[in-house]
C-alpha cells in the first residue's frame, strides 16, 4: 500500500487554491533569482526610482523612502541625461527629472532663456534646411519614380540631378573666371596667319575660303573648323599673364569645388549605409512600425510610399533568404563556390585585358590611317577614322556589361553585392578604357615619353603633327562627350520605343520575346559616371565643356524619365539603395583622382603649346603661378613661399596626424561603448529567455503539486 504523502501547510495553501504566507515559502525568492542575472548589473542604467525585478509590493514604501537617495546617487553617477523623452526611464522617473529640470531653469533664469535661443534657432535652421529641400529640383518626380520603381532606381536619377549642379556651379567659375577676363582685357586676337612659322613649326586652325554645309556639318560633329579656334577650345584664349593665372586657378576651383561636394555626398551616404548594414535596427520592425509617414495627404502619396516600403521589405527577405543559404553551406560547396568566383574573375580579367589592348590599337590605327590620301579626300571616312577611338570604346562599354551582369549572379552573392561587384568590373572598364586612350595620346604628344627624338628635341613635344597639343586633347573629349549623346538617343529612339511597341502590338511569341525591359540602374549610372569623367579629363583643354555637359544631362534626365516611365517596368529583384548611395559617390571620388592625373601631369611636366593658348612661351604650365606670385609685395611673397616650405609643411603633417590620431581614439571608444550596448542588449534577451524558461518550469511544478 502507497504512503500517502504529508502536505504541508505551504501544499495544502496551494491545494486550496490560496496562496501560503510568503514566511512560509521555501527556496530562494524571485528577487534574490533576479538579482543573480547577468544584467542585473545594468539597472542603473534604467534611471531613478525604478524598483528592482521581483520586488514585492510591500517593499514598495521602503523603495519611495529610497527614491531621492537613488536619485540623487544616479545623478552623481550618469552624466547629465537629455531631454526626458528621450530618457529610456519609466514614465514616473521620467516626471520627476523634467520637474527638476523646470526647478532649476526657473533659479537659472538667463539659462533659461538662453535654452529658448538655442531652441528657436536650431528650429530655424530646420525650416531652412526644410525650405531649401523644398526648392530642389525634380523633388516631386524622384518621390514618384521612388515609388513606383523603388529606391534603386530613384538614386540613379538623384545621382543625375547632383551631377547637373556639379556642372552647373563649374560652368558658372568659368565664366566669371575665363570667359570675362577674356573680354574685359580687349577683345581676344584671331587665329595665326596661314604664312606664320615659328622654330615649332605652324598653326593654321580653322577653315578658310568657302565651305559647304557638310563640311560644317562635320567640323561640329569633330569640333574642328570653325569650332577649333572659338572659345570652346584652349587654343582661342589670347596669352595674356592675367587671363593665365585666371584660367589655372579656374582649374584648381572647380576640382575642389567638386570634391568638397562629391565628399560631403560620400559622407551623407556612408552614414545611412553603415546604419542599414549594421544590426542597429532590426531588419523588418523599424520598417513596419518607423517607415510610415503620418503627414502624408493624398491617394498618391500614401499609394507612392506603401510601393517604397514594400520594395524594401523585398530587398531585406531576398538578402536574409540569400544568406541562410549561404549559412547551411556544406564545406564542399563552399570550396567548390570559390572555385566558381575565382573562374569567373579570370574569365573578366580577360575580357578587360583584351579591351583595353582592342583601345590602344584603335588610337595607334586612328593616328596612321589620318596621313592616308584617300581618308584626306573623303570626308566621311575622315570623320570616321577621327571617331574610331570613341566607336571603339563605346562598343565595349556597349557589350562587356551585359556579360558582367551575366556572370554576377553564378557567384552567389545578395542582391545588393552583385550590384557592387557589377559596377566595380563596369568602372574598372569604363574608366580604364579612358586610361589607356589618354596614355595612347600621351605617347603621341610626348613622342613616347622621349624628349630627345627629331620630333621633339625642338619644343618638348610633338609640334609636327600636333602644333596645338591641348586643342586635340580637347578635341578628344569633346567628340566622346558628343558621341556618347548620339548613342545614347539612338538607343532610346531605335531600340527601346520600338521594343515597347512591338511588346504592345505582338501578343504572342514575339512579344513575350521583346517583352518589357527593366531600368538597369548600374549601367545607367556607369555611363553618367563615364561621361563625368570625360568632362574632368577634357575640361582644361576644353573650357566650355562643363556648360555642354550641363546641356546634354538637362535633355538625358527628361528622356530617361519619359522612357522609364513609357517603356520600362519595375524591377523584378530590387536592391538596397543605401548601399549604391553610399558607392556613387565613391565611384566618382575615383573618377575624379584618375581624371586629375592627366591634368596635373600636363600641368606640371609637359611644355605647353608654343603657338596656341594663354601659356604660350613658357616652359611649363604652373611657371606663371610663381611669377605672378613674385609681383605681389615682399611681406605677401614670403608667406606665400613659406607655406610651400618644410617649416610649414612638418607642423602641419604632425598636428594632422595628432587630429587624425585623436578622431580614430575617440570612434573606437564609440566603438566599443556600442558594443557594449549590443552586448547588454543581447543580455537582457538572454534573461528574458531564462525567466520565461523558470516559469514554465515552476508551473509544471505547481500543476504536478
Amino acid at each position: 500500500m502507497e504512503e500517502r504523502p504529508q502536505w504541508g501547510p505551504e501544499a495544502r495553501g496551494s491545494a486550496e487554491g490560496r496562496p501560503a504566507p510568503r514566511a512560509a515559502r521555501t527556496g530562494p525568492s524571485l528577487s534574490s533569482v533576479l538579482s543573480e542575472l547577468p544584467s542585473a548589473a545594468t539597472l542603473r542604467y534604467r534611471g531613478p526610482g525604478v524598483l528592482p525585478w521581483g520586488a514585492e509590493e510591500g517593499e514598495e514604501e521602503e523603495a519611495c523612502r529610497s527614491r531621492q537617495t537613488s536619485a540623487a546617487d544616479a545623478h552623481q553617477e550618469l552624466p547629465e541625461p537629455g531631454p526626458s523623452r528621450a530618457l529610456p526611464w519609466p514614465m514616473q522617473a521620467r516626471r520627476a527629472h523634467r520637474q527638476r529640470l523646470d526647478r532649476d531653469r526657473v533659479a537659472q533664469g538667463a539659462g533659461y532663456t538662453g535654452t529658448q535661443w538655442t531652441r528657436l534657432i536650431r528650429r530655424s535652421k530646420d525650416k531652412v534646411r526644410e525650405g531649401l529641400r523644398s526648392l530642389q529640383p525634380w523633388a516631386w518626380t524622384l518621390k514618384r519614380i521612388g515609388g513606383q520603381f523603388g529606391a534603386g532606381t530613384e538614386s540613379y536619377f538623384s545621382l543625375l540631378r547632383f551631377l547637373l549642379l556639379l556642372n552647373v556651379l563649374a560652368s558658372v567659375l568659368t565664366a566669371c573666371m575665363v570667359l570675362l577676363p577674356t573680354w574685359l582685357e580687349g577683345t581676344p586676337p584671331g587665329p595665326p596667319a596661314p604664312n606664320a612659322s615659328s622654330p615649332c613649326g605652324s598653326y593654321n586652325p580653322g577653315s578658310h575660303g568657302l565651305v559647304t554645309f557638310t563640311t560644317e556639318l562635320f567640323n561640329l560633329l569633330s569640333g574642328e573648323g570653325f569650332l577649333e579656334w572659338s572659345p570652346l577650345f584652349y587654343g582661342f584664349y589670347p596669352a595674356r599673364p592675367r587671363l593665365a593665372v585666371t584660367y589655372l586657378c579656374a582649374a584648381f576651383a572647380t576640382g575642389l569645388l567638386y570634391l568638397l561636394l562629391i565628399l560631403h555626398r560620400s559622407v551623407s551616404g556612408l552614414k545611412q549605409t553603415l546604419l542599414a548594414e549594421s544590426e542597429a535596427l532590426t531588419r523588418y520592425s523599424h520598417r513596419v512600425f518607423s517607415a510610415w509617414d503620418f503627414g502624408l495627404s493624398g491617394e498618391v502619396h500614401v499609394r507612392l510610399r506603401q510601393r517604397l516600403i514594400l520594395y524594401e521589405l523585398q530587398v531585406e527577405l531576398e538578402e536574409a533568404r540569400v544568406r541562410r543559404k549561404a549559412a547551411v553551406r556544406t564545406l564542399g560547396q563552399q570550396a567548390r563556390l570559390w572555385s566558381v568566383r575565382l573562374l569567373l574573375n579570370l574569365v573578366v580579367l580577360a575580357l578587360l585585358g583584351a579591351a583595353f589592348f582592342g583601345i590602344y590599337w584603335a588610337t595607334g590605327a586612328t593616328v596612321k590611317l589620318q596621313d592616308k590620301p584617300l581618308v584626306q579626300r573623303t570626308p566621311v571616312l575622315k570623320l570616321v577614322v577621327d571617331y574610331l577611338p570613341s566607336i571603339f570604346i563605346s562598343g565595349i562599354n556597349f557589350v562587356l556589361p551585359p556579360v558582367f551582369k551575366l556572370i554576377a549572379p553564378l557567384e552567389g552573392y545578395t542582391r545588393s553585392r552583385q550590384i557592387v561587384f557589377i559596377l566595380l568590373r563596369t568602372v574598372f572598364l569604363r574608366l580604364f578604357s579612358l586610361l589607356f586612350l589618354l596614355f595612347s595620346l600621351w605617347n603621341e604628344i610626348t613622342c613616347g615619353g622621349d624628349a630627345e627624338t627629331e620630333k621633339c628635341k625642338t619644343c618638348g613635344y610633338n609640334y609636327r603633327e600636333l602644333p596645338c597639343w591641348e586643342t586635340h586633347l580637347g578635341q578628344e573629349m569633346y567628340k566622346l562627350l558628343l558621341f556618347d549623346l548620339l548613342t545614347g538617343l539612338a538607343v532610346i529612339l531605335l531600340v527601346q520605343f520600338p521594343r515597347k511597341l512591338l511588346c504592345g502590338l505582338c501578343p504572342g511569341a514575339l512579344g513575350r520575346f521583346a517583352r518589357t525591359q527593366e531600368f538597369q540602374v548600374p549601367d545607367e549610372v556607369l555611363g553618367l559616371i563615364y561621361a563625368q569623367t570625360v568632362v574632368w579629363v577634357g575640361s582644361f583643354s576644353c573650357p566650355l565643356l562643363p556648360l555642354l555637359n550641363t546641356v546634354k544631362f538637362l535633355l538625358l534626365f527628361y528622356l530617361k524619365k519619359i522612357t522609364l516611365f513609357s517603356t520600362c517596368s519595375p524591377a523584378s529583384r530590387s536592391f538596397r539603395a543605401s548601399t549604391v548611395n553610399f558607392f556613387f559617390p565613391v565611384v566618382l571620388l575615383l573618377g575624379l583622382a584618375i581624371s586629375a592625373v592627366p591634368v596635373l601631369y600636363s600641368i606640371f611636366l609637359i611644355p605647353p603649346s608654343k603657338l596656341c593658348g594663354p601659356f604660350r612661351g613658357q616652359s611649363s604650365i604652373w611657371v606663371v603661378i610663381p611669377e605672378s606670385i613674385r609681383e605681389l609685395p615682399q611681406t605677401a611673397q614670403n608667406f606665400l613661399f613659406f607655406l610651400g616650405t618644410q617649416a610649414f609643411a612638418v607642423p602641419l603633417l604632425l598636428i594632422s596626424s595628432i587630429l587624425m590620431a585623436y578622431t580614430v581614439a575617440l570612434a573606437n571608444s564609440y566603438g566599443r561603448l556600442i558594443s557594449e550596448l549590443k552586448r547588454q542588449i543581447q543580455t537582457e534577451a538572454q534573461n528574458k529567455v531564462f525567466l520565461a524558461q523558470r516559469a514554465v518550469a515552476l508551473s509544471s511544478a505547481d500543476r504536478t503539486l
